[in-house]
């Protein structure tokens, strides 16, 4: 590999780490004000009849103390009497969110769909079908829910939400077909928030124009402009949990390398809509311990069912030496082409996660490491791309049950 050829994957991972920074900040203030919003909205109180305020037109207020400030907010049935000189817009959290988002999801994704999205056990496909089937994904989850939305179904809040949610878990299952685990989710998490984002770029924010617009003009704004946004806004909150969860899953190989990660997947989001469910609930002072509790034995349930099985060992060798040398030959066959000091894998700048095997000192050091992602949890090789046998598994289980010698 020439000096150039090389720099490249070494820029893209200097990329990534800038564009993952970035997510993770826009991100935090994103969801930060998303629910700052919905407490605010869930825990405001009416003003008495007849007050200064309820002659305003305020539908109700509160009043708060942070950072060594007293604050006291108010929110109106539809819009104040007057334009206000001042006031602030809540966007570009969403869309600089969104931006990055998929700015990372091509770097670390698209860029080297091979090793990142394909899984020759599951699909053979080329990377530029994985890549489609990724965008193809975030254009129609969005369309579907959108069209969804303004359908009859969308007035019944319940059923719409299990309607949602039945479509997401069927999307997962779809793609666990087509791409490798660890692709499927993050493409699921990619869908929710490229909704979440266009509630707010699509609905949100072009209706709070036209209620701008009709104030600047004299008129009285239109509230069912308010009405849609709140409920794009109450959905957005929902989301919120499970996007998270999938955007951390990629570091918990033993939920996308299931054989049911679709529906492991299913479990875990409702988990998190069912936390989510509680913590609105309590805004409201409504505080209903079945849903945490039954969130907590959701996620108990996937935790027993997803426990990896002790694997099939192969015959223990009599000379520790020799296992050692046996299991050498494949982590250099299987895993060393990016678990080196210098990869030889495309894509690959430096090892995942700074893990070497280039010595044997190095293996015995990672020995466990080794047993539970390529022997547990068969997470490596990524898409298993340097195809390691069931047989090759078992032999590396064999020499670390045997002391790892």
């Amino acid at each position: 590999m020439d000096a150039f050829s090389y720099l490249i994957p070494y820029g893209l991972e200097w990329l990534n780490l800038i564009v993952r920074w970035l997510h993770m900040i826009t991100g935090i203030a994103w969801i930060g004000a998303s629910f700052y919003f919905v407490w605010l909205d869930n825990s405001i109180r009416p003003p008495a009849p007849g007050s200064e305020l309820a002659k305003k037109g305020v539908s109700g207020e509160l009043w708060a103390v942070h950072g060594g400030g007293f604050y006291n907010p108010q929110k109106y049935l539809v819009a104040p009497a007057e334009l206000p000189k001042d006031l602030h817009w809540f966007k570009w959290e969403a869309y600089t969110t969104w931006l990055s988002g998929f700015a990372l999801l091509t770097i670390a994704y698209y860029f080297n769909a091979q090793a990142m999205m394909v899984d020759k056990q599951i699909a053979d496909i080329g990377s530029w079908q994985a890549v489609g089937i990724g965008i193809g994904t975030l254009i129609v989850g969005w369309t579907v829910y959108d069209l969804l939305c303004r359908s009859k179904l969308g007035q019944h809040e319940f059923c719409f939400g299990v309607v949602v949610f039945l479509l997401i878990v069927a999307t997962a299952f779809g793609l666990s077909h087509w791409l490798s685990g660890r692709a499927a989710y993050i493409h699921i998490g990619a869908m929710i928030g490229t909704i979440m984002v266009a509630n707010v770029l699509m609905l949100i924010i072009p209706g709070q124009r036209k209620m701008v617009d009709a104030m600047a003009q004299g008129r009285l704004p239109d509230p069912i402009h308010g009405q849609r946004a709140k409920q794009r806004s109450v959905h957005n909150n929902y989301f919120t949990l499970p996007v998270l969860f999938i955007m951390i899953s990629n570091h918990y190989a033993m939920t996308y390398r299931h054989d049911h990660a679709w529906l492991v997947l299913a479990a875990i989001m409702a988990a998190g809509v069912l936390i989510r469910h509680f913590f609105n609930l309590r805004h409201k002072e409504r505080t209903e311990w079945r849903y945490p509790v039954a969130a907590v034995a959701l996620l108990l349930a996937v935790a027993v069912a997803i426990a990896p099985k002790a694997p099939v060992a192969g015959p223990a060798a009599a000379d520790p030496a020799a296992a050692f040398a046996g299991v050498q030959k494949i982590v250099a066959q299987r895993c060393v082409s990016c678990h080196s000091a210098h990869p030889t894998q495309p894509g690959f700048a430096t090892a995942p996660s700074g893990v070497t095997f280039d010595s044997a000192e190095q293996i015995h050091q990672n020995a466990e490491k080794i047993y539970k992602q390529a022997v547990q949890l068969k997470a490596m090789p990524i898409g298993n791309m340097t195809n390691m046998t069931d047989a090759e598994r078992a032999q590396v289980g064999a020499w670390f049950e045997a002391g790892a010698k």
